[in-house]
């Protein structure tokens, strides 16, 4: 009899697994995959920017449709929601329609994601608040503005925040950003953090941090119209929860499945999460191995889905053929970009302080740069800081804030962590230039040789 593989979440490491699996194995393995909504690989990330009018959605969001992924062999069922798994049977339940049945497998990925955070606050429950993580999502909050709202609340001013405040902007709307921390996006230190909250001022958001929200107020119907804080209520017709999210690991843990510290499910390197019964996970819904903090982490990112469903596919082939020996999903080292407005934001590696605490004894620099050489037409300002182990020059992260050409230098420092670079080996390796691209000096080079002077060079 052919071997199942079941796949329960239709996104990035869902479909991923599935894709891989049934590529390699093709009649030899029978590939099931169960999705609550109605899309599957889509792409997250890119709802603010079908939101704020950028791309088209939702069906432009999506990279490869349900009928496609069937006519590669893959029995995609779409609005079947799997409400519970028997690992020691080997059989899940799905509802569909009210209605619920039984399905057996051989092997099985669980891909159930992440969802927002919803704070238990008074007024949470109102109409008119929302959290953006899937399309429907998406496509709630588009219907909610072009029902007219003028004014905003964005609540959370981490990459969703900001980005979500920028679409709002966008529309018109007058927006509001609200967190308690002390500066937006809050992996950043503090100092960059305080100049993307002056120029999300200056573009007109009226940015509100060190502001804990205590509850929502509504109207008589129940439609949000307010932001409760300590010292006032913020008038809101619209308000975006950007305060982060939480893994979907309750069917996993349910089941008797390993549950980390994050709460997201435990999978090995090789996104195994239970050997003997045959469980794979991969993406938002588990933990990842952090190279430099040396622990695991919840990092729910579509670039970390993506690698870890390929991984489980290919290991789950090889189990299945019996060919090739396993192969690992490396880890992480907290690398993104986000961008509001023109203001490119990006990051990799360890902030100051989380280097303090993992262990470290950092070292920091910030340097102004420019995008291109400072004659050439276009050029831009830029600010990288860059982070380094005393003791051995090891490169351990980096910040950049600055305009258009900025943000993907952060790759040549991520490149630099992940194969365990030094200030000295980035500040002489051979990078490309030319005047419409960089200075003669890259600022990432600029940066590693300011600090590698601070450590003595």
């Amino acid at each position: 009899m052919t071997p199942r593989l079941v796949v329960i979440g239709g996104d990035a490491a869902g479909m991923s697994a599935a894709s891989t699996a049934k590529k390699r194995c093709g009649d030899n393995l029978e590939v099931v995959a169960f999705e609550r909504g109605q899309w599957t690989s889509y792409s997250a990330c890119g709802i603010p920017y079908w939101i704020s009018g950028d791309v088209e959605g939702p069906d432009g969001l999506v990279a490869r449709s349900a009928p496609e992924h069937r006519a590669n062999g893959i029995d995609v069922r779409l609005g079947h929601e799997v409400v519970a798994i028997d690992a020691a049977a080997g059989e899940v339940t799905v509802r569909s329609d009210g209605a619920e049945s039984t399905v057996g497998y051989d092997e099985l990925m669980i891909a159930t994601g992440a969802e927002p955070l919803r704070p238990d606050l008074p007024g949470i429950g109102s109409d008119g608040i929302f959290g953006v993580q899937n399309l429907v999502d998406g496509q709630q909050v588009i219907d909610a503005l072009r029902r007219g709202p003028r004014r905003a609340v964005v609540v959370g001013s981490g990459y969703i925040g900001v980005e979500m405040a920028e679409a709002c902007l966008r529309h018109g709307l007058q927006t509001t950003l609200v967190d308690q921390a002390v500066s937006p996006m809050g992996l950043l230190d503090v100092d960059l953090g305080a100049r993307i909250h002056v120029a999300m001022s200056a573009m007109g958001i009226d940015v509100r941090m060190s502001t804990p929200v205590r509850g929502f107020a509504s109207s008589d119907a129940g439609a949000v119209n307010g932001v409760v804080t300590d010292s006032e209520t913020i008038p809101a017709d619209i308000v975006i929860l950007g305060l982060g999210v939480r893994a979907r690991s309750d069917l996993a843990a349910a089941a008797g499945l390993p549950i980390g510290e994050s709460g997201a499910i435990r999978a090995d390197a090789e996104q195994r999460v239970d050997a003997d019964r045959h469980v794979w996970a991969g993406g938002d819904c588990v933990e990842s191995w952090h190279r430099l903090l040396r622990r695991h982490v919840h990092v729910p990112l579509g670039t970390h889905a993506n690698k870890q469903g390929w991984t489980a596919g290919r290991n789950i082939s090889s189990a299945v053929l019996g060919d090739l020996g396993p192969v690992e999903f490396p880890g992480i080292i907290g690398t993104a970009v986000t961008r509001v407005c023109n203001l490119e934001i990006a990051i990799t590696g360890l902030s100051v302080t989380a280097a303090r605490e993992a262990g470290y004894d950092p070292e920091e620099v910030s340097i102004e740069s420019t995008t291109r050489a400072a004659y050439f037409p276009g050029v831009a300002p830029l600010t990288i800081k860059m982070i380094a182990d005393r003791l051995s020059r090891r490169v351990l992260g980096a910040q950049i804030v600055g305009r258009e050409g900025s943000a993907l230098r952060i790759d040549t420092v991520a490149t630099a962590l992940w194969a365990g670079l030094t200030v000295d080996d980035v500040m002489l390796s051979d990078l490309a230039y030319a005047p419409p691209f960089s200075p003669v000096w890259d600022p990432v080079q600029v940066a590693a040789r300011a600090l590698a002077g601070k450590l003595g060079y």
